[in-house]
């Protein structure tokens, strides 16, 4: 390989791997969720933990590390709707950003 074709290579990598990091700053903003009087984020942890109880109201501290008593059910539904949504956009956006470089 000549240093040119190593050149592009390089930049073409880093460009990846910038535009990588522009969109998990754009959706992981996406994953925050304002419910039941406390702010949430729609990741794997919360959402497990919420699939884990039985109880039908819980008290969880939320992105300000606040306690707060939710209704299970209905949080963990809106969380995983918005995780399955956000996640998809992003999978989308990536595989196309990938097939374009």
């Amino acid at each position: 390989m000549d240093t040119k074709t190593l050149i592009a290579e390089a930049k073409a990598r880093f460009n990846l791997n910038s535009a990588k990091a522009q969109l998990k700053d754009k959706y992981d903003g996406k994953l925050t969720v304002a419910d039941q009087g406390g702010l949430w984020k729609a990741d794997l942890p919360t959402i497990n933990f919420l699939n884990s109880t039985d109880d039908d109201e819980i008290i969880i501290i939320d992105s300000f590390k606040d306690p707060v008593k939710v209704n299970r059910l209905p949080l963990l539904n809106k969380l995983k709707e918005t995780y399955t949504l956000v996640m998809s956009d992003w999978y989308n956006e990536l595989k196309e950003l990938e097939s374009k470089r």
